[in-house]
């Protein structure tokens, strides 16, 4: 049975609103390999899914974070570490609550999120049905266009919006179309794929 989390929990959102304006980031383990969150300001303001190696993903952490130097996490980040590994582990929390610092996010990309984070784990929308969703049903290629951009993988699970007949359409992250079809086989959504990122050789 999946985890919803009420949306708007205070006790999360004053933590992560109270994390300090000095940006920083931490790579953390994961059963898909070693992710990075990133924060500063009023919250999170980014999650790395895995690069080929631990160096690529630091590097370009360090570089999303302004130059920033890995750090432990602040107390308010260990739950969201280990919420994170729960659903890349085929969890059921949909992470709904947890804040995000969207103050650089044009304002139509911040609706798409806020759109892609009502889409459960294990289930799916197209890009169309968002653009619906949005009362804009003509504008699924910007939909697609901001899901690209999205500094939030998993969080704001653009994994999960596929293009129309079941298509996987694209994904930024490291490992492309094959690691979407990746993370979608762990949540055991139902959609065929092929080997993902993560698989062994």
């Amino acid at each position: 049975m999946r985890q919803r989390r009420a949306t708007g929990d205070a006790s999360m959102e004053r933590g992560l609103a109270s994390l300090t304006d000095v940006r920083g980031f931490t790579l953390f383990d994961t059963p898909v390999g070693a992710c990075a969150l990133l924060w500063g300001g009023d919250g999170l303001t980014g999650v790395l899914l895995p690069e080929a190696t631990d160096a690529a993903t630091r590097s370009r952490a360090q570089r999303r974070s302004g130059g920033a130097v890995g750090a432990p996490p602040p107390p308010a980040l260990h739950a969201v570490i280990e919420r994170l590994r729960g659903v890349l582990d085929g969890g059921r929390d949909d992470l709904a609550d947890i804040a995000l610092d969207l103050r650089p996010i044009p304002p139509f990309h911040r609706r798409v999120y806020a759109v892609a984070r009502t889409i459960l784990p294990g289930t799916t929308r197209t890009y169309g049905e968002v653009a619906a969703l949005l009362g804009e049903p003509q504008a699924a290629r910007a939909v697609g266009q901001a899901l690209g951009a999205n500094p939030f993988p998993i969080i704001v699970p653009c994994h999960r919006v596929l293009a129309a007949g079941a298509r996987p359409g694209g994904f930024s992250a490291p490992g492309g179309t094959r690691t979407k079809l990746r993370l979608l086989e762990i949540e055991r959504a139902p959609l065929g794929g092929t080997p993902g990122l993560f698989d062994a050789p």
